[in-house]
C-alpha cells in the first residue's frame, strides 16, 4: 500500500482516480487546489503525487515547484495528470519539474499500473524495495486469477458511476456490461442474459422501479438477482421501497469497492 496525494479540481476526475486507487489498496488523500496540495504534501509526505495542471490561484506548475523546492519532498514523484496532448507538451511538462505524465481522460484499466510504475521509480531513488500491490481484499471475497464467467449488467445514467462499477468488478474477474438507461438495458437483454443486474433507482424517463417490474415480468430474467444501488440521501426509505418491490438487495452509496463486491458475491453464492 502506498500513500498517494491527488491534487485535482474536477470532481468527476477526482472521484474516479480516488476510487480506482483505493480499490487497489492505496491510502489516498486529495485536495482541489494547488496551495492546499502543497500543504497536504508537507503534512502527509506521500509516496507519489498526482497533479492537475490547470487550477485557479495556484496551478499545478507552481505547486510542483514549491514541493520540489523542499528537501524532504524533492524525491517524491509528481505526475502531471492533464488533457494536454500537443506536440512538445510532454517535454515541456517534464522540464517544469514533473517526473511523468498521464493523459486525460484516464484509462481505468491501466491507470493504477501507470501510477505504480512511478511508485517503483520513487522507491528506487530512495533505495527502497517497492512492494507490489493487488486489488483490495476482503475476508468475504478473494480476487480471482482468471475470469469468473459471471456477467453483471450495470444500469446508471451517470457515466462516472458506470465507469466506477467497471473499475470495481473487472479486477475481480467479472464481465460488466454498462447501460446508461433502462431502454438501452432492455435492448441489450434481447440478446444476452446476465448473472446479476445492478441498477440505479433514480434515472430520467423509466427509472429503476420500472426496470425491476419489467425484468420480473419476463420469465427469462425472473430469477436473476436484481440489486439496486442508490445514494444514502434516500436512506432507509429507499431500502424499504426497493425490497418491497421485489429487489434482492438495496446498496447505498458511498460504499468501498471491497464491500460492494462482497455484497454482490453473496447473491452469487446463494444462486
Amino acid at each position: 500500500m502506498a500513500r498517494i496525494l491527488i491534487v485535482e479540481d474536477n470532481p468527476a476526475n477526482l472521484s474516479l482516480m480516488e476510487y480506482l486507487l483505493k480499490a487497489f489498496g492505496h491510502d489516498v488523500t486529495s485536495t482541489t487546489d494547488g496551495a492546499a496540495g502543497v500543504a497536504a504534501a508537507e503534512r502527509e509526505l506521500p509516496d507519489v503525487i498526482l497533479m492537475d495542471l490547470q487550477m485557479p490561484t495556484v496551478n499545478g506548475y507552481e505547486a510542483t515547484a514549491r514541493i520540489k523546492a523542499q528537501p524532504r519532498l524533492a524525491h517524491v514523484p509528481v505526475i502531471a495528470v492533464t488533457a494536454f496532448a500537443m506536440v512538445g507538451d510532454r517535454d515541456r511538462i517534464l522540464s517544469r519539474g514533473f517526473d511523468g505524465y498521464i493523459g486525460k481522460p484516464i484509462t481505468p484499466e491501466t491507470f493504477v499500473n501507470d501510477v505504480e510504475r512511478f511508485l517503483a521509480k520513487g522507491a528506487a531513488k530512495q533505495g527502497a524495495v517497492p512492494q507490489a500491490t493487488s486489488p483490495i481484499a476482503s475476508s468475504e471475497i478473494a480476487s480471482p486469477t482468471r475470469a469468473t464467467g459471471r456477467l453483471i449488467l450495470v444500469v446508471d445514467n451517470s457515466p462516472v458511476n458506470l465507469q466506477l462499477a467497471l473499475s470495481t468488478f473487472a479486477p475481480f474477474g467479472y464481465e460488466v456490461h454498462a447501460a446508461n438507461s433502462v431502454a438501452e438495458a432492455l435492448e441489450w437483454l434481447r440478446t444476452r442474459t446476465p448473472d446479476l443486474i445492478l441498477s440505479d433507482v433514480h434515472m430520467p424517463g423509466a427509472d429503476g422501479y420500472d426496470f425491476l417490474r419489467l425484468v420480473r415480468a419476463d420469465d427469462r430474467f425472473r430469477t436473476i438477482p436484481f440489486v439496486f444501488i442508490s445514494s444514502t440521501v434516500w436512506g432507509e426509505v429507499e431500502r424499504n421501497q426497493g425490497l418491497g418491490r421485489g429487489a434482492d438487495d438495496v446498496i447505498l452509496r458511498p460504499i468501498e469497492p471491497a464491500a460492494l463486491v462482497a455484497r454482490i458475491e453473496k447473491h452469487f453464492r446463494s444462486t
